[in-house]
């Protein structure tokens, strides 16, 4: 992989599951199919990943919001979902997902070997979540045993407000000791991810492949007929597209060629949004 020291690009804000850990993003789903699940409301796994990339209550309540989820709550319950009712499941959430994360927590192939790429181009390597410092703890210590430690980790716990408020790269930022925000690249898997770079005025790469979007373990999407794959990645290209991403890529591994085209684009004179 690419390993010239970059000249303008300080850092990079890596979301986790799904972009660096957690192949597809199947874990965070399981537990809000179940969280449902177990107010007798049964949701799609679709209508669990829309959402995905937001603070997790914030992802409860994303969903009970959605027209189909309503409908369905409306059936079981005769009213639609309410505030109270997103407290509930997010009580429910917290301790699910703790004990998921440590199933979810290898990495995805290639992530490894660009984290070392990002390194060798002098870059700093900072993190954000839409999981909680609880969860996370659980977290960094798993992907730490497989050989995966980020530089600086901010949790939507740890700020005012989660994705796609800016204030979790803020904080990266202040924790990596790196500005300006537009020598700073946010790579994710979801829009919330690109809302959250966009925001706090960085470079934005989103991730196509083996993230939440495209939904799928190594496995499967191995096992996809390449037309089918062709399709599928057509759609979640326009749909991140469409969310404003300087770049798009199919992973993490295709990353470090594109940080040098940015650290190009800076040396003259263009800022993030500046098309791709």
């Amino acid at each position: 992989m690419e390993s010239t020291p970059l000249s303008t690009v300080k850092a990079v804000i890596l979301d986790w599951a799904g972009t660096v850990v957690d192949h597809g993003c199947i874990g965070p789903v399981a537990v809000f199919i179940e969280v449902f699940a177990r107010q007798g409301v049964a949701v799609t796994a679709e209508q669990a990943r829309k959402p995905m990339g937001l603070m997790k209550k914030d992802h409860v309540r994303a969903m009970t919001r959605d027209p189909g989820v309503a409908a369905a709550w409306r059936a079981v319950h005769g009213r639609d979902p309410d505030e109270g009712d997103v407290e509930a499941m997010y009580r429910l959430t917290e301790p699910l997902m703790v004990d998921c994360i440590a199933a979810h927590a290898d990495p995805i192939v290639g992530a490894l070997p660009a984290v070392a790429a990002f390194r060798a181009m002098g870059l700093k390597v900072g993190s954000t979540t839409g999981y909680t410092r609880p969860m996370m703890e659980v977290m960094t210590r798993e992907a730490a045993a497989k050989g995966y430690v980020p530089d600086a980790m901010v949790c939507s716990s740890d700020v005012p407000a989660g994705r796609p408020s800016p204030f979790m790269c803020y904080k990266a930022a202040l924790d990596l000791a790196v500005f300006p925000f537009w020598a700073m690249v946010k790579i994710g898997d979801t829009v919330a991810d690109v809302a959250e770079g966009k925001s706090a005025g960085m470079w934005t790469i989103a991730l196509t492949l083996r993230g939440n979007e495209m939904g799928l373990t190594e496995a499967e999407l191995a096992a996809l007929p390449e037309a089918e794959k062709a399709r599928r990645l057509a759609v979640v290209e326009a749909r991140l597209g469409d969310a404003g991403a300087d770049y798009l890529a199919p992973d993490l591994a295709a990353c470090p060629a594109i940080l040098t085209a940015i650290d190009a684009r800076l040396a003259r004179g263009e800022r993030p949004g500046s098309g791709r």
